[in-house]
């Protein structure tokens, strides 16, 4: 069985998905104690207390502020306590949730830490952090609380190793899911008389074509002036990103980074999507629920399990089923473009023990067996009408059957990774990734050659900027 963890092929945007949904969030920032009064917090799964986890020492600020676009206190739309809240605040924690927009996540955080005002102590890992703002020294290295040779970090360090500067570790990796999975209706394929993805799935056989014979099968079945699509949604880095390959990889041997957009299975992936625009499979724009996306005769809706779960999830009645992104046909490995959880301590945090604790009960809640049960309880406290089959599936693609798979090209620069460098929309690797499979502003699509000759030369040109402030941050 291979460890999933030995291969960090880069850094995967964990914040894509949700700056999909946040572009109308309001620019302010707001503080808040935890969560509100108005939200009625159940905690109907027991947790048991574990002394695998260090208690917050008496006299210490148990208290750790983070600044993110969600509560990780239990909210409206997710009142269940989750497991490792509860193991935090057993051992004497509490988390203080300032909230932020996601357009201004990154300036609030830079400008606290500027002003020393208000600092967090913790922002969650995201696309630039590692390493575009570590060498900018946004982040404190993490050696001091996390022991990676300790039977809790062992198993993570061979990840850990992967997000190193200067001989020091930045990022403790806390667990994995899936940054996109395919949500279809299974009343729907019935009733088509389609193949049932998840039987592919369990089979072996899902894979590019398959998935592609079943759309056809859609779109060709649509009523006379019934306009029909295939897929809607997040999709197109993670269907590349099947062959194993990214834009930009790293040499272990240098310690430093490379463009990989002249890869013929990268140009394969785009082969693909370019031909399932071209031919009328793909509905854009963006579509905020699964429910709206069949509703409007899409068959798959591709998103993260945030996007189908809580107040989007399957209602009573509904037979909703989620399986993985499809398999590369010529490479039959099993990888999932993964959101690593994971947090970043921020530089001029001084709750080393209580940021401690919290990354310890992060870690067991999302990898202790004994929590395995409680975990998947929570989960269907808040997700009532999901399935066995669709939560076995959500765990299935990070388990060690599969390589976890990231793309560094997120986290070179912010030229690169920050879609206000960009368009506004999208960063200028999102639209790498999918340019070939959209209209332009002329209501042409262009083609992988083009979009690669296009920016090529930007490409090269952030990556050797940031190796150049890798070798001075290393030489500090």
């Amino acid at each position: 069985m291979k460890n999933y963890k030995r291969l960090l092929a880069g850094v995967v945007a964990l914040g894509m998905t949700l700056g999909i949904t946040a572009c109308g969030d309001s620019d302010e920032s707001s503080s808040s104690g935890g969560s509100s009064d108005s939200v009625a917090e159940t905690n109907n799964v027991e947790v048991e207390d574990t002394d695998k986890i260090s208690e917050i020492p008496e006299g210490s600020d148990g208290t750790i502020i983070y600044l993110g676009e969600g509560d990780l206190n239990p909210t409206d739309a997710a009142p269940e306590k989750s497991t490792e809240l509860t193991l935090f605040e057993q051992k004497g924690g509490k988390i203080e949730f300032h909230q932020t927009s996601n357009e201004d996540r990154f300036d609030n955080l830079a400008a606290a830490i500027a002003s020393n005002a208000d600092v967090p102590d913790i922002f969650k890992y995201e696309w630039l952090s590692f390493p575009s703002q570590v060498v900018r020294e946004m982040y404190q290295p993490i050696d001091s609380i996390v022991d990676f040779n300790s039977d809790l970090w062992s198993s993570a360090k061979e990840t850990a190793d992967q997000f190193m500067l200067g001989g020091e570790h930045y990022v403790a990796p806390l667990g994995y899911s899936a940054s996109a999975m395919l949500c279809y209706d299974r009343d729907m394929i019935d009733a088509e008389g389609l193949e049932v993805p998840y039987d592919l799935y369990m089979n072996g056989e899902w894979t590019w074509s398959a998935w592609k014979d079943i759309m056809t099968g859609y779109i060709n079945n649509a009523p006379a002036d019934t306009e029909r699509y295939g897929v809607n949604g997040f999709f197109k880095n993670h269907l590349v990103q099947q062959t194993g390959k990214t834009l930009v990889n790293y040499n272990a041997e240098t310690g430093l980074f490379e463009s990989n957009l002249m890869d013929p299975d990268i140009e394969a992936g785009q082969v693909f999507l370019y031909d399932l625009m071209k031919e009328g499979y793909i509905l854009g724009g963006w579509i905020g629920s699964a429910r709206d996306c069949f509703n409007s005769n899409c068959l798959f809706y591709a998103m993260g399990d945030w996007a189908y779960t809580g107040s989007l999830g399957p209602e009573e009645g509904e037979n909703w089923e989620v399986v993985p992104i499809p398999a590369y046909d010529s490479n039959p490995q099993k990888i999932t473009t993964s959101d690593m959880t994971a947090y970043m301590w921020v530089i001029g945090s001084e709750k080393s023990d209580a940021v401690k604790t919290w990354f310890e009960c992060c870690r067991v809640a999302n990898t202790d067996p004994e929590y395995e049960e409680t975990k998947r309880a929570k989960f269907f406290e808040n997700n009532p009408n999901w399935t066995d089959e669709m939560y076995d599936v959500k765990m299935d693609v990070v388990s060690d059957d599969y390589l976890m798979i990231f793309d560094y090209a997120f986290g070179v620069s912010s030229t690169l990774g920050d879609r206000k460098q960009f368009d506004g929309n999208q960063c200028l690797v999102d639209y790498l990734y999918s340019a070939s499979s959209t209209l332009d502003e002329t209501g042409s699509q262009p083609t992988w050659a083009s979009v690669r000759e296009e920016y090529s030369a930007t490409i090269d040109s952030e990556i050797a900027d940031l190796n150049a402030r890798i070798e001075a941050f290393n030489a500090e």
